[in-house]
């Protein structure tokens, strides 16, 4: 036969039950006790709330002025870039007209004006041309490379001054004062 004794746990209970009887010794201090921690446990939910809605308050202020003065920023950037972009197409506008009073004053490539009794060398001087006399009511005479030619507007005439040198000469106009001639030589004979 075994010999059972208590065991070590049942008088430590034992020992809590009395001291919870002494400092609560009647049923409505117990009510009271636990009342009071019911209601210190929701004062401390509670004030926990409220200080971490006061935390998220001072977070969202700070994240609303950095907001506001971002959308201030922007603003003054949008501004800035539709100035700028004012600015560049008055610019744009300016030079497309300069441009076009340039054209108007300097011709295009291979285009040259020659005046009465002026003779001009083009293609790198390898064509002479020459205007002999003033022009007439329907064209100009024209020396290219010493044959003289009556040409009118528009008329493409085709001279080869070496047999490895091939020019066009166009008389684009003229009027009583000067013709306006397109002159470009080329490496190779056309066929």
């Amino acid at each position: 036969m075994s010999d059972r004794t208590p065991s070590g746990r049942s008088a430590p209970s034992s020992f809590r039950r009395q001291l919870f009887d002494k400092l609560l010794p009647t049923p409505e201090s117990r009510y009271v006790a636990i009342a009071a921690c019911v209601i210190a446990i929701l004062g401390v939910l509670v004030g926990g709330n409220l200080y971490g809605r006061y935390l998220a308050t001072l977070e969202l202020g700070g994240r609303d002025n950095v907001i506001e003065q971002l959308r201030s920023e922007n603003q003054q950037q949008k501004r800035k870039i539709d100035q700028q972009s004012a600015q560049l197409t008055a610019i744009q506008v300016k030079l497309d007209a300069v441009t076009r009073q340039l054209e108007s004053i300097r011709p295009a490539a291979n285009t040259y004006n020659i005046e009465p009794n002026q003779t001009l060398f083009v293609g790198d001087g390898r064509l002479a041309i020459g205007m002999i006399g003033p022009p007439g009511n329907d064209g100009v005479t024209l020396a290219i490379d010493g044959k003289q030619q009556m040409v009118i507007a528009g008329q493409v005439i085709t001279v080869a001054p070496d047999p490895s040198t091939s020019c066009r000469v166009t008389l684009q106009s003229f009027d009583v004062f000067k013709a306006v001639i397109v002159a470009s030589c080329g490496g190779t004979k056309p066929q």
